[in-house]
């Protein structure tokens, strides 16, 4: 295989497909990056594969002969990184991968191509979405997923398809992070989940392109009548964009029924802005340990936020707030809220409350007045003295 290719195209190909490598590859050839050019073809695929998650790139290139290769793809993408701002040039055969630009020279011994596994076949589009929406409301949710790899469902996020609706869940049991959002579908009869790691769904959010869509891909059959199932045993979802390929296996597990859990009824509600109510929690619990709750006290026109008690550090701060119900005392995790606010999109953040003990809802403002909003996180209050 032979090819020249522009450095910064090159550089960022190899950079992308090079973050779905497993960090602690069970066997080392799965540490490798397969490098393809077909024959008569001006495209180079990038690739790599770990048997849960898989990654493919292209980029054009200027071939003089075609082949494949397998190397380290985390040392290719370090040199490449770090290669001046020139045009690549690389030559391999069946021992070693030559690596030049300008001056510099680098040569990467090859592993064993024939023992690298097959890359999963990407399933036919099932529909598209903004891939800024789609990023979003990723980012909104997962920090509500467990990072306790014991519970597997706990650790994914929950994609939900039902007609033009997707709907993207998290919990750990202590905070449920949930988003609704609009996408095309190609099966309008289409009702199914995919719960996919919610630690690979964040890499493929901050990949996509801003300004461009993602295909979402299930493996999905059309049943007779005209609906549509998923194939049995599948267990596989994929993401495409602007040319790049994921794929990656589902948690197969059933993610917990949670829309039972967000209270109907509510006896107190808030009305705080987002941005000076989120820099305000952050200045209060710079005195606030791990352990330490946030303490807000809503009042008919506002709140009163302090953290920190008798001989420790204390921090008080009060905001202008709308509140409708009887005054309230109530503590949360500091960094469980500052979750819940971050995820709120609209200027105005929305807090409801039932008792001071019970689960309150952070939510942004509905598009419609009496609607249900996009975004809601649903957290546990602590128990304070």
């Amino acid at each position: 295989m032979k090819f020249r290719v522009d450095r910064d195209a090159f550089a960022e190909a190899v950079a992308w497909t090079a973050r779905a490598l497993p960090a602690r590859p069970s066997m080392p050839v799965l540490a490798g990056m397969r490098l393809e050019l077909p024959s008569g073809s001006s495209t180079l695929r990038l690739s790599c594969f770990d048997y849960e998650v898989s990654a493919q790139a292209e980029v054009d290139v200027d071939a003089e002969e075609g082949g494949a290769v397998l190397v380290s793809g985390r040392l290719l993408a370090e040199i490449v990184r770090n290669l001046p701002a020139q045009p690549v040039n690389m030559e391999c055969d069946a021992t070693r991968a030559l690596v030049t630009c300008g001056s510099a020279r680098f040569t990467l011994l090859t592993l064993p191509l024939e023992d690298y596994p097959t890359l999963p076949e990407m399933p036919s589009s099932t529909g598209s979405v903004a891939a800024d929406v789609f990023a979003t409301a990723a980012r909104q949710v997962i920090p509500a997923a467990s990072r306790d790899d014991t519970l597997p469902m706990l650790t994914g996020v929950n994609l939900a398809f039902s007609g033009d609706s997707l709907i993207l869940a998290a919990t750990d049991r202590y905070r449920i992070a949930v988003r609704e959002l609009w996408w095309r579908s190609k099966h309008p009869d289409l009702a199914t989940s995919a719960l996919v790691s919610a630690r690979t769904l964040n890499d493929i959010a901050r990949s996509l392109v801003p300004g461009s869509n993602v295909d979402i891909a299930l493996s999905t059959v059309a049943a007779a009548g005209g609906g549509v199932t998923l194939s049995p045993g599948e267990g596989m979802i994929g993401f495409e964009n602007s040319g790049r390929r994921t794929t990656t296996r589902l948690i197969d597990s059933e993610f917990v029924r949670y829309e039972s859990r967000f209270p109907t009824d509510f006896s107190a509600r808030a009305e705080v802005a987002t941005a000076p109510l989120t820099e305000a929690v952050k200045r209060v619990a710079l005195v606030a340990d791990r352990n330490t709750p946030l303490r807000l006290s809503f009042t008919e026109d506002e709140v009163v936020l302090e953290a920190g008690s008798g001989d420790d550090a204390q921090a008080v701060e009060a905001l202008g707030a709308k509140f409708h119900g009887d005054p309230m005392r109530v503590a949360f995790s500091p960094g469980y809220f500052l979750d819940g606010l971050a995820g709120v999109q609209s200027e105005t953040a929305h807090l409801h409350f039932t008792m001071p003990t019970k689960p309150a809802v952070i939510s942004d403002v509905p598009a419609d007045e009496g609607g249900r909003p996009e975004f809601r996180y649903l957290v546990m209050p602590l128990r304070v003295s």
